[in-house]
Formats: structure tokens, sequence, C-alpha cells
């Protein structure tokens, strides 16, 4: 197999112009100055120093937009992987996240380079809204304890010890933190909207601005409030040197499901973000590049401390309101990123801890297509059971999980839907001029006709053996008209044998009409054709009603002649 590897930058470069700078000049500035608070936020909320989520958003960003298949992707730590992250911390250690970072990173490139972008497609949407909800709820918890300043050491990972953890140490709320989260969150929020009515709010993004007022009036007020000095000793103002995690072969198969979490989350909300940003600015991603790109980012970014990294949707969708239009926006954003760190990292240690904690909130409250659950009842019960179950599952296990249970769920009611779409029914001879209807002494049918509709697959074989093997007559010729089968895999070919079989055993045949292209390639590549006989299979219902009769008049008739 041949592994096509084309960045979008290569295609961008060839028209590229002075105009074309200026705008993603303009728009790599404003992403990189949004960009480090909330690099910062995510970093302390999963649990790692807000040094590392600054380098994952330069190093992962300038690879992702460098590399990647879209043309205006932004990529560095979101707000999705924070649960996904702090719990491997957790349970595994920064070292052993760093490895599964990578991991992930082999994953996403083995993914993008078998071309298996599009099958990010075919998650339902409820999947996706669910685990989206369930991840903006475990973010909004995560917070709880920096909003209110409690007194715990280490936030247990679980839900239920969480839970737990928060409730017993309730007393240990912190007022002045308090505050300082309370009109953190408010000057977000009003900032957020006042953007929309005055032009010059627009031009300083609101976690920014909000940073540098609440360390200002910390600063000046002197509040007693816990720091990035104070917890981490500040950000270095240099570049970290190249280091490779240390590798502990003995706990590599624990980290294949964390990696596998990673890999699949930033599959699925980097190509989100990009299908968002291609209706913006009338393009098509690359998909496959896509996750190559991601792939080498999250191989790469671990080396310099950072963790996972992804295409980010808000940072993206401001690049491409700001002007951006070309990767170059996305490497300028990181490069602004690297300019800060080495010029400005000392401000940074005074930077309160809660108010990085109010914008994480904010996100999370962002993130959430809450609207989902009011439109609950507008939709089907599977629809409902699959958002609900992934929401839930999400927010008291884990993603994986979640995932994995609303794949199997959709998958179920996907299989009875289809089931329920196949049907068979009986033709009626007597409507088809010409065609006398046989019968027995008896009254009993000597020829019987069907009509098959939808799939005969293996979701619709109790169908099938109840309306077809098991038949209350025993007629000598079975007609199936096929004119309405699209598919047929090897559950219904097997059902069609038994029928066959069935048949041959009471001295009677099977006839096959009109059969469309797929079930008639199983037909012949099942090697059924040389068991039915080629006479047997005919191109319409009035050739198989003549073939039929001349079986049932025919006194020579035995199963060798027609089976």
């Amino acid at each position: 197999m041949r592994i096509h590897f084309h960045p979008k930058l290569l295609d961008c470069l060839g028209n590229y112009n002075k105009s074309m700078l200026l705008s993603d000049v303009s728009a790599g500035i404003t992403v990189g100055v949004l960009a480090l608070p909330l690099a910062m936020a995510f970093a302390i909320a999963s649990g790692m120093s807000p040094t590392a989520g600054i380098w994952t958003a330069i190093v992962a960003g300038f690879i992702i937009s460098a590399l990647g298949g879209s043309r205006v992707q932004i990529g560095g730590p979101t707000g999705a992987f924070i649960p996904i992250v702090y719990g491997i911390v957790v349970q595994h250690g920064v070292q052993n996240l760093l490895i599964a970072t990578m991991m992930a990173g082999l994953m996403l490139l083995a993914m993008g380079a078998f071309r298996l972008g599009n099958l990010i497609r075919f998650i339902p949407v409820s999947v996706v809204i669910g685990f989206t909800n369930g991840i903006a709820v475990v973010i909004f918890l995560s917070q709880v304890k920096e909003f209110l300043g409690l007194k715990i050491d280490q936030l247990p990972g679980e839900f239920f010890a969480k839970m737990k953890s928060l409730f017993f140490h309730l007393n240990t709320l912190d007022v002045t933190t308090v505050l300082v989260s309370v009109v953190s969150l408010l000057l977000l929020l009003a900032w957020g909207r006042g953007a929309r009515r005055f032009e010059w709010m627009r031009h300083a993004p609101a976690p920014l601005a909000v940073l540098v007022i609440m360390t200002a009036l910390a600063l000046l007020m002197h509040l007693p409030v816990e720091t990035i000095g104070s917890r981490f000793g500040g950000i270095p103002q240099n570049i970290p040197p190249l280091s490779m995690p240390t590798l502990d072969l003995s706990l590599i198969g624990q980290l294949i499901s964390p990696a596998l979490t990673i890999a699949l989350l930033g599959a699925i909300e980097s190509l989100l973000s990009a299908r968002v940003a291609d209706g913006q600015i009338d393009d098509r991603h690359d998909p496959n590049q896509e996750l190559m790109a991601q792939g080498v980012a999250n191989c790469i970014a671990p080396l310099f401390g950072g963790f996972a990294a992804t295409g980010a949707i808000a940072r993206t969708a401001t690049n491409v309101k700001t002007g951006g239009r070309t990767p170059i926006a996305g490497i300028i954003h990181a490069v602004v990123l690297l300019a800060v760190v080495l010029a400005l990292a000392p401000l940074a240690s005074s930077i309160p801890l809660a108010t990085l904690s109010a914008i994480v909130v904010v996100v999370a409250l962002n993130m959430g297509e809450w609207h989902a659950f009011k439109d609950l009842k507008r939709y089907s019960s599977a629809y409902r059971s699959v958002l609900l179950s992934t929401f839930f599952v999400t927010v008291v296990f884990d993603l994986t999980l979640a995932v994995e249970l609303g794949m199997v769920l959709a998958s179920l009611f996907f299989i009875y839907r289809m089931s329920d779409l196949t049907r068979i029914e009986r033709i009626p001879l007597e409507d088809f001029y010409g065609v006398e209807a046989l019968s027995d002494e008896d009254g009993a049918p000597r020829i019987l006709a069907f009509r098959v509709f939808g799939s005969l697959f293996f979701g619709a074989a109790n169908k099938m053996e109840s309306q077809l093997v098991n038949l209350t007559v025993q007629p000598k010729v079975v007609i199936l008209d096929m004119s309405k089968v699209i598919n047929i895999d090897t559950t219904g070919m097997d059902i069609i044998r038994m029928v066959h079989k069935n048949l041959v055993k009471q001295n009677a045949a099977l006839v096959l009409c009109e059969l469309n292209d797929q079930p008639a390639s199983i037909i012949q590549r099942s090697g059924f054709f040389d068991d039915i006989h080629a006479e047997n299979v005919c191109s319409n219902l009035t050739e198989a009603l003549i073939r039929a009769q001349h079986i049932e008049s025919n006194a020579r008739f035995t199963p060798s002649d027609y089976s």
C-alpha cells in the first residue's frame, strides 16, 4: 500500500501573497494570545504543570498546522482531554502519560496511513453528543476543588471517589478563592456578551483579558490565593531539552487502553473541528493527512514535556473569524506562544489558579450541547437511549467504555430497524394473466411465490426462517422474487440454502428471479448457482412462473433434476 502524505500547506504556498500573509499574521497573533491562558488552564486541570500545556500548544500546534490536512486547523491541548489525562496521571504517573501519548500518536499515524479517516464519520451523532456533554460535566466537576479552594492533596480520578472527596472537604472552602473564582467567571461571561456589542472588546480574547485583570487585582490587593508561582514555582524562561520519557515495558499492556482512548478522542475532535472549519471557509480537508499530522504531533510533543493534543474547535473558529486562511496562521500562533514564553514567562507566576479554573469552567459550559437534552423528546427512543447511556457512562466511568457502549447500542438499534424493514410477502399468482395457480385436490397450492424486500442479513434470520423455511404447506415449487433485495450476507445465503434443501427433501424445487448485482454476486461466489441449476434462475417473475409450471407439470420430475 502506498502512503499518501501531502500536507495542505504545500497546496497553499503556490499562490501565496502579501495580503494572505497579513491576514494570517493577524489571525496567528490573536489565536496565539488566546491559546496561552487556555494551554495553562487545561494543563493544570489535567494534573500537569502549566509549562507542559504551553509546550504542548507550541510543539503540537506547529506540527499540526505544518503537516495537517486542513487549511485553518489550530492544534494544542483541549478541554476534552482533561478527564482522560488526569485519570492517567493519577493512576500511572506523568512519565507513563507521556508514553501513552506517544503510543496514541503511533495509532493516529497508522489510522491516517491506512486511510481510516472517513471511518470516524460513522460514529453516530447521538454518541458524539453523549460523550461531549459527558466530558463537559466531568471537566466541570474536576474544577470544583480549584474553584472553591478546597484543601485536597490529590483529587481522585474515579467518579464516586471524587464526589466523596469533594463532599468531605467542603468544610475547607476558602472564601477569598471563591470570590476570585466567581468574579473571574462573571467577567468571562460579561466579556463574551460585551464583545458582541463593542468592537474594541473583540480584539482582546476574554480569557487573556480576564487573566490580566484578575492577576493585577490579586497583586494590588495582596489577595491570599494560590498562584502558578506558589504551586509550580513559575514557568521556566527557556526551551526545554529534548528527553525521552522513561519506558517501563511491564506497563505497556496497561497503557494500551488509555492510549487508544487518547487516539480515539483526538481523531474524533480533530476531524469534527476540521469539518466545522470546512463549512466556514468553503474548503474540504483531507482526514487521513490530518490524522497523520495529529499522530506526528503526539509523538513529538512528549519529547518536550508536552502531552495529548488535537484540533481545537474554539481556537480554529477564532482563527477563521480573524482572517486565517492557510496553515501559516497556525504556525505563527505557535511562534507567538514561543515568543511570549521566552520574553514574559516570569509574569505568569502571579496568575491566580482560581482564575484559570474559571476559564476551564466556561470552556466546559460552552463545549456541551445542552440543548440536545431539551430536544430529546423530538427523537426516537433509540436515539435517546444511545445519547443518555453514552452520557451517563462517560460521567460515571470513562470515555472508552462510553463510546464502546454507544456504538454497540447504536448498532443493535440499527440492526433491529433494518430487520424491521426486511419483509416477505406472498404473491397472489391469480393476478398474472395466463398463469394458472395450480392446486392439489385439497386446495393446497403446488406453486408458491414470494417477493422479498430489504436486506437478507443475520438480523432478519428469524423472520426469514419463520416464513420461508417452516412452510405450513408442501408446494412443488417455491419462487423467490428478489427484485427488491438490495443485499445478502452469509447468514441470508445460508437461509436460502436451507430453503432449497428442505424443498429438495420434499421433492420440490426453488426458483429465483430478478437478482440485483450484490445478491447475484454472493450467490454465484458461494457456488449456489451450481446447486440450484442455472435454468432455475430467471430474469423476471413471468419467466420464473413459466419455469415453475414446467417443473410442476413434468411427470418425470426428481430432486436430482432441479436441485
